[in-house]
């Protein structure tokens, strides 16, 4: 290709892992960066020898050479930057999820059709090396027919800055709502949640959400299926996980239950004790650009010196960061959507939101918006 994609990486602290990853991709400009701290502006740019530098979010977006924004700023902050983003003529990269509200989801579905560009959350957990080993089994015909899918997300947030304190399990759901939705392309038609538990009242008070635990049950349109997911994120005892679990009519894959042990594939109609085996997930670097095959294995926030805590806490997010950059480029290079696109991606956010509220509702079922045919 003689014309790269131009990348603006808005946020600088997690967003740092992608900057060499857009340096070294054969399709992507490392373009700019946005800070609005200068020293933190500068420590960044001078560190990886990007020239074009903004404090400022709307200078960024008047700067006609900026082809794409990829955000990385804090959760309350990402629909108002998307949608300012896309009516100013930008692509959008978004780190999960879309948005707090179901309203601003819709908002941004109806911008992306608007503008004519591409919008991608970038969820973690569906370019996982987990979750494409279970990808090809399926796509394989190895799980036969899928039955149910399940995923879970618990982890200790105590200490964590900002908005997370007392942040409703459920509101930061995409990382198990993703993959159960994702593995077949469905599309959530309604949800019923219930609460569990309670967390500390200095905590409750802040979101008005009492609960240590939400689990739901997600209904997928025009299937057989429907999926069960849970999350927890204070006052429950477990070591970090982002599990994703499938159930299939000749094999099922699930999860280990401690951090770094090898997941379980279980074959049908073998003799009971036959039936579980441990099997070891390979890496798909071989789905990438030779340039960026690398960073399937490590990262910036690999270093000790560096470690950001959703990188170290989420084991390195399964090596997904170079496979999000590659379908988000390729997307852009080929003029087609990216998976997750934007009625998908309001789609696996507003399961969290809503079932959040049937929590409060004590489990009613509460129907998703139709994002496709915005």
């Amino acid at each position: 290709m003689s014309q790269k994609i131009n990348v603006a990486i808005v946020g600088l602290g997690f967003g740092a892992e992608f900057i060499p990853i857009y340096q070294q991709h054969p399709y992507a400009n490392m373009y700019a960066i946005c800070q609005r701290t200068e020293s933190k502006l500068n420590a960044v740019g001078d560190q990886y020898g990007i020239e074009v530098r903004y404090t400022s979010y709307d200078d960024l977006l008047a700067d006609p050479n900026v082809d794409a924004v990829h955000i990385n700023s804090p959760i309350p902050n990402h629909a108002e930057q998307t949608l300012k983003a896309l009516r100013a003529g930008k692509h959008v990269a978004c780190t999960v999820p879309m948005a707090t509200s179901v309203e601003d989801c819709i908002e941004i579905v109806k911008a992306t059709k608007e503008s004519g560009k591409k919008y991608m959350m970038m969820e973690t957990v569906v370019y996982a090396r987990e979750f494409l080993f279970v990808k090809e089994l399926y796509e394989k015909g190895e799980l036969g027919k899928v039955q149910f899918l399940k995923a879970s997300h618990q982890q200790d947030m105590e200490g964590w800055p900002d908005y997370w304190p007392g942040l409703p399990p459920m509101h930061y759901a995409t990382h198990c709502v993703g993959p159960v939705a994702g593995l077949l392309k469905l599309e959530a038609e309604y949800v019923s949640c219930f609460g569990s538990g309670t967390i500390s009242e200095d905590l409750a008070k802040i979101h008005n959400s009492p609960f240590a635990v939400e689990s739901a049950h997600i209904k997928f349109k025009d299937s057989d299926l429907s999926a069960y997911v849970y999350r927890s994120l204070f006052d429950v005892a477990r070591q970090y996980r982002e599990s994703f679990e499938v159930y299939g009519s000749k094999k099922s894959f699930e999860w280990p239950l401690i951090e770094g042990e090898d997941p379980v594939i279980h074959t049908a109609k073998k003799p009971e004790h036959e039936i579980p085996e441990k099997v070891t997930t390979p890496d798909y670097a071989h789905y990438l650009p030779e340039e960026i095959r690398a960073f399937t294995g490590h990262g910036v926030y690999n270093l000790e010196d560096n470690a950001h805590l959703s990188f170290v806490q989420g084991g390195g997010h399964g090596g997904s960061h170079p496979h999000l950059c590659h379908e988000f480029i390729s997307a852009l290079i080929e003029d087609r959507d990216p998976f997750p696109n934007a009625w998908q991606s309001a789609n696996w956010t507003s399961v969290g939101i809503l079932a959040h509220e049937s929590a409060l509702q004590g489990g009613a079922l509460i129907q998703l918006p139709d994002f496709k045919s915005l």
